[in-house]
């Protein structure tokens, strides 16, 4: 597996290596071993996975507040996602910064998303299927969401009007969330 640096402190974009031939391929998503060479945390405590069936749909930003925080590893089985990785950790130094980077069934590319960063996508295609890895449990007492067009986060989506949930809709501005992040080096 190889792991590139991303333009956020801890987060990194994962290429598993794809072993194909004229019957399919295969690839090794996770492997403990592995992430403990390239330095990443390797214990991961559920799986997840998500549908969205319609273009356009917009889900996030999602994170859970310490002290139930997670750290992520986020793939795409089917379909293909815009995914968004933003820091929200006081005093980091990419702190507010965020990135965009796609997710495909095609480019098979996972992205490693440290504790404390927001986290959303928007569906580039219909029928997305969605799977990740979380280091802690869900927790509804900690689970959050921020506005995903916050003017202060100002991040370019390239939609205009998405698709979103409820929850989405009603998400606070960021300065009005109990986000609770802090650098911690």
């Amino acid at each position: 597996m190889k792991k590139i640096d991303t333009n956020i402190e801890g987060a990194y974009i994962l290429e598993p290596k794809i072993f194909g031939d004229h019957r399919g391929y295969f690839m090794e998503t996770y492997s403990q071993s592995v992430f403990e060479v390239l330095g990443l945390p390797s214990v991961f405590v559920q799986d997840n996975e998500s549908f969205t069936s319609q273009k356009g749909t917009l889900r996030g930003i999602h994170f859970q507040k310490d002290p139930m925080a997670q750290s992520k590893i986020v793939r795409v089985s089917r379909g293909a996602v815009m995914d968004l990785t933003i820091d929200l950790r006081k005093g980091s130094p990419t702190y507010f910064k965020w990135q965009l980077v796609e997710l495909s069934d095609e480019n098979k590319r996972m992205l490693y998303i440290p504790r404390g960063c927001g986290h959303g996508f928007l569906s580039l295609t219909t029928d997305v299927q969605f799977c990740y890895k979380v280091d802690a449990p869900y927790s509804k007492e900690h689970d959050r969401t921020i506005r995903f067009d916050d003017p202060a986060l100002g991040v370019e989506w390239g939609i205009e009007n998405p698709i979103l949930s409820e929850k989405d809709l009603r998400a606070p501005l960021y300065q009005d969330s109990d986000c609770n992040f802090a650098w911690h080096g």
